[in-house]
């Protein structure tokens, strides 16, 4: 399958360009995650238990995978510049049905569709990687990327704050209008690119495994990528119980504004990107698994103080998002024209990691509480490092 994309200069990733694609990429991943604070406000208002209310993430992670899955292989052969706006147009009206919601049951469903449809990020982001010239790849998409995790810890502090002022279902309409918004606005920024090679789409869907296999490198890359996003998850997701809880029985607001806390991670990400351009690609994740697990053995001792939690949440989301950034970037630099299905390929195993790290919290948290969660958390990281360990020769080759 040929690919050929328009070479003049505004084909270029443009700092215009990179800053509206990590916005939009930003409030999209952001989507998937404005319940997450709000676990127990919805349960409350709707009438189901908190571990019932849980199932609202692990089901919008679910249906983001599925979305990644059946929608963003289709960037390698449709024309992005009418693709992106339909999924953003798309994903309003979703997000317009989860806000409606007169039920648990029609709101799991909205946000299933919510998953389903807000992939716009995925779609950017190997755009972005093929537009940009080779030797600023990684910090295109360490930029885009650092966007994603803005929109992931913003979103649970926003989520918190517009619930306390206006109720839960203000935030799903609030992010509707800026969907629209910037459904607008990419169509007139996407560059127009030459069409390219038609593939039937089951032919298209079978083609993401077929990736993956032909190149050595990407099997232990996803395994190290959904490994680190399970962590991510489940920390997040359980952090909501511990701050709801005593001693701390923090309001909706108050949790999301933890989030901020995280925000050291998207320099992170953006630096990893920049790391993978010196060739440090393969040490580097090595690192930023250690410090995955260094700082949830730090979780655990810190669970009792705030101050304590808030310097865990720096160094956990720094090394969770270089461990993610350095992944995707180092798949989104493999040859070849199938930069959409890698990005499927990760992406998809990263939220179906996700989704399990958000399931697994309510009952490891019935079961065992923040200790049990940590013991966990921890198990998963040093799976991940001993898959890197193996796996270093692989991954070398295309760091």
């Amino acid at each position: 399958m040929s690919t050929t994309t328009v070479t003049t200069p505004a084909a270029g990733m443009t700092r215009t360009r990179t800053i509206v694609f990590a916005i939009a990429g930003g409030l999209a991943v952001g989507n998937l995650y404005w319940a997450q604070p709000l676990i127990e406000e919805i349960a409350g208002s709707l009438g189901v238990a908190s571990s019932s209310a849980a199932a609202l993430v692990t089901v919008t992670q679910i249906g983001y995978a599925l979305g990644i899955f059946l929608v963003v292989p289709l960037g390698d052969v449709l024309n992005r510049r009418r693709l992106i706006p339909a999924v953003l147009g798309v994903s309003s009206v979703m997000l317009l049905g989860a806000a409606a919601a007169p039920s648990f049951s029609l709101l799991l469903g909205a946000l299933g569709g919510v998953g389903l449809t807000t992939v716009s990020a995925q779609l950017l982001s190997p755009l972005a990687s093929e537009l940009a010239a080779p030797e600023q790849r990684g910090r295109v998409v360490g930029t885009i990327a650092s966007g994603a995790l803005i929109g992931i810890l913003l979103s649970r502090t926003v989520s918190g704050l517009v619930a306390e002022a206006f109720g839960w279902r203000a935030i799903y309409v609030i992010a509707a209008i800026l969907a629209v918004a910037l459904a607008v606005v990419l169509y007139a920024l996407i560059p127009r690119l030459e069409p390219r090679e038609p593939i039937r789409y089951t032919r298209l869907l079978g083609s993401v495994f077929t990736t993956v296999a032909q190149y050595r490198a990407v099997l232990p890359t996803l395994l190290i990528s959904g490994l680190g996003f399970t962590v991510f998850s489940l920390f997040w997701t359980s952090l909501t119980f511990l701050l709801a809880a005593p001693p701390f029985s923090y309001s909706v607001g108050q949790i999301g504004l933890l989030g901020l806390a995280g925000l050291a991670g998207a320099l992170a990400a953006r630096r990893a990107g920049a790391i993978h351009d010196r060739g440090w690609s393969v040490p580097a994740t090595g690192a930023a698994l250690a410090l995955l697990a260094l700082s949830l053995s730090g979780a655990w001792l810190a669970s009792g103080s705030i101050i304590g939690l808030i310097v865990i949440v720096i160094l956990l989301d720094v090394a969770a998002q270089a461990n993610l950034v350095l992944s995707q970037t180092r798949l989104l630099a493999l040859p070849g024209s199938a930069r959409s299905r890698l990005n499927t390929a990760v992406v998809v195993s990263n939220f179906i990691g996700g989704a399990a790290g958000s399931a697994m919290s309510g009952p490891l948290w019935s079961a065992g509480g923040w200790t049990a969660v940590m013991v966990a958390a921890v198990v998963l990281t040093l799976a991940a490092l001993a898959v890197w360990s193996a796996s270093r020769t692989r991954l070398a080759a295309v760091a």
